[in-house]
């Protein structure tokens, strides 16, 4: 990591600082603005922390405005096409592509421990049938920071590694038994001879009156969709992971807070709101009005799953589902289904709007993947929680690159006071 020093000079009193810009691999330089403080007794005001490096990592790289997206440097169009999401989540946890050896074991790792304790399905029964499920995942994750207190170590890279695999191998199991609850129907354990996606359809679906068979496109369909969540930088979720992180606290409650930000319909909740928007728009015959709605720059209404905050080109994750949701819909034989066709011709005539290309607004990955759970026969409810199974893979790299960065410190962000200077109390018979 190289540095480059700049100096800034106060010019009211004349003092100066120098501060130095730090160089990664690749992407913008990061001025480290510390000296601000001791210097000059002022802080930077970055609402939203939208220009602000909180910290150094090795694990994702997204270039928005080429619509490029690396995991430890590997271009996620080939991880998508030759990889798996186990493959994947060994990489982003351990940094490299494992050798054929170190696959096949960990792969037995996470398959051994997808069984939860019997007490921890036993919370489920505590919640309202219409509990949503997120709450009851984000709930049951943190309960198993009491299951694992006395033997998880965060300074023990052994205890590190078995933490990995656990909430890998059990999220989800715990996600299927949230949505059994939701159903009334009885949970279906994890089979030890079943792949990672094999088993959550299966957890999912099969009830014990019939044999379950997995549809083998449906499994890579899901497969995809996982490798393409799995990690996407410093997002809403995953800082939030860093922050509870930072203070030594338990790593499954701070993967808990991790899917708690997640839930927000600002972060997790995309893919929700293009089936909702569909279901607006009603029939094909609708599209013209709909999209002049969307361009009155008066108006509020939004087309949903098209352009994203970090991508100011097309979203590289976009690319590739597109052609995997319409396989999933011409296998399932579901591309008679209204809601399908309406998103099928909405996508064909936004893509050829001079309107939307000069914006770049391009479907992201959002547009397709509730599409594809859709088709797969998952509820909208049960999105933000196939994310956040996705995610944990993130969220486990990036709490183990933190714990294990001598440099760590808690976090404590600053604030602009804008409130009341110092006053004096005043009893209330005044007031």
């Amino acid at each position: 990591m190289s540095t480059n020093k700049y100096e800034l000079v106060n010019l009211d009193t004349g003092k100066k600082s120098t501060l130095q810009a730090m160089s990664g691999t690749v992407g913008p330089d990061c001025l480290g603005i510390a000296p601000l403080a001791k210097d000059h007794g002022i802080f930077t005001f970055d609402p939203g922390f939208m220009a602000t490096a909180s910290c150094e990592s090795k694990i994702t790289y997204i270039d928005g405005d080429a619509g490029v997206l690396l995991y430890r440097g590997y271009p996620i169009d080939q991880l998508a096409t030759k990889s798996s999401f186990l493959e994947v989540s060994y990489l982003l946890i351990n940094g490299e592509l494992p050798g054929a050896k170190q696959l096949e074991q960990f792969d037995h790792s996470i398959r051994y421990h997808t069984m939860i304790n019997e007490s921890l399905l036993r919370f489920f029964n505590g919640f309202h049938y219409n509990a949503h499920p997120m709450a009851m995942v984000s709930a049951v994750v943190s309960s198993m920071a009491a299951f694992y207190h006395d033997s998880m170590d965060n300074n023990n890279p052994r205890h590190r590694e078995i933490f990995a695999h656990r909430i890998l191998a059990k999220m989800p199991t715990i996600s299927a038994a949230a949505y059994k609850h939701m159903l009334g129907q009885p949970f279906v354990y994890p089979r030890n001879d079943q792949d990672y996606c094999a088993n959550i359809l299966r957890m999912f679906f099969a009830v014990p009156a019939e044999d379950y068979a997995v549809d083998p496109v449906t499994a890579q369909a899901l497969d995809l969709l996982l490798i393409l969540h799995a990690d996407h930088e410093q997002n809403a979720s995953t800082s939030t992971v860093r922050l509870a992180g930072s203070t030594g606290t338990n790593p499954y409650a701070a993967i808990s807070a991790g899917v708690s930000a997640l839930w927000g319909p600002a972060h997790g909740g995309a893919n929700e709101a293009v089936l909702a928007m569909l279901e607006d728009i009603g029939t094909v015959d609708n599209i013209p009005k709909f999209l002049e709605r969307v361009k009155d720059k008066d108006g509020h209404t939004r087309l949903m799953g098209f352009g994203h905050r970090v991508y100011k080109n097309f979203d590289p994750r976009a690319k590739i589902i597109r052609d995997m949701c319409h396989k999933v819909l011409a296998r399932l034989g579901r591309t008679d289904n209204p809601l399908f066709e309406l998103a099928l011709r909405l996508e064909e005539i936004a893509l050829k709007d001079e309107y939307f290309i000069a914006r770049k607004l391009y479907p992201n990955v959002d547009f397709y993947s509730g599409l594809i759970y859709s088709a797969l026969g998952i509820p909208r409810s049960m999105f933000t929680v196939m994310f956040a199974i996705a995610r944990t893979a993130g969220w486990v790299a990036h709490w183990q690159e933190m714990i294990g960065d001598p440099a760590m410190k808690i976090g404590r962000p600053r604030q602009l006071y804008t409130g009341p200077t110092a006053r004096d109390y005043v009893e209330i018979g005044k007031r």
